[in-house]
């Protein structure tokens, strides 16, 4: 991860390599919104920045490990650290609020048709 990233949480859409894939029931070719916290997590004292996302959709399948193509599309607010495991959680349930409202509206959809989030040709590799 690049160190000049700023710690945040934003809000993003992602599209799935696997879920493609095994789509099932799922829609093929669907873009999901989600929240992602770029940060140290320091109500767990992490000792590593982490990439942390949420997407917000039940999904029938696993797709851990599999290609993901997201796009920032906004900032919700900086890193913070907590007292108590409950106000984390709360705060959570508001990002996930935040991020499901701001991109519903028409500027983000329109995001979700971006060729680099629908185009995995090339995009093999996992980043660790």
């Amino acid at each position: 991860m690049q160190e000049d990233v700023q710690t945040t949480l934003n809000e993003v859409l992602a599209k799935g390599r696997k879920e493609d894939d095994q789509a099932g029931t799922e829609a093929k070719g669907a873009v999901y919104p989600m929240c992602m916290s770029i940060g140290w997590n320091p109500f767990y004292k992490n000792t590593v920045r982490s990439v942390e996302v949420h997407i917000m959709h039940d999904f029938e399948i696993d797709f851990y490990g599999s290609h993901m193509n997201l796009l920032i599309a906004g900032f919700i607010r900086p890193e913070l650290d907590y007292v108590s495991k409950e106000s984390l959680i709360d705060d959570i349930e508001t990002d996930i609020d935040v991020s499901g409202r701001s991109l519903s509206r028409p500027a983000y959809a329109k995001l979700m048709h971006d060729p680099y989030l629908l185009d995995f040709e090339g995009r093999d590799e996992i980043a660790s």
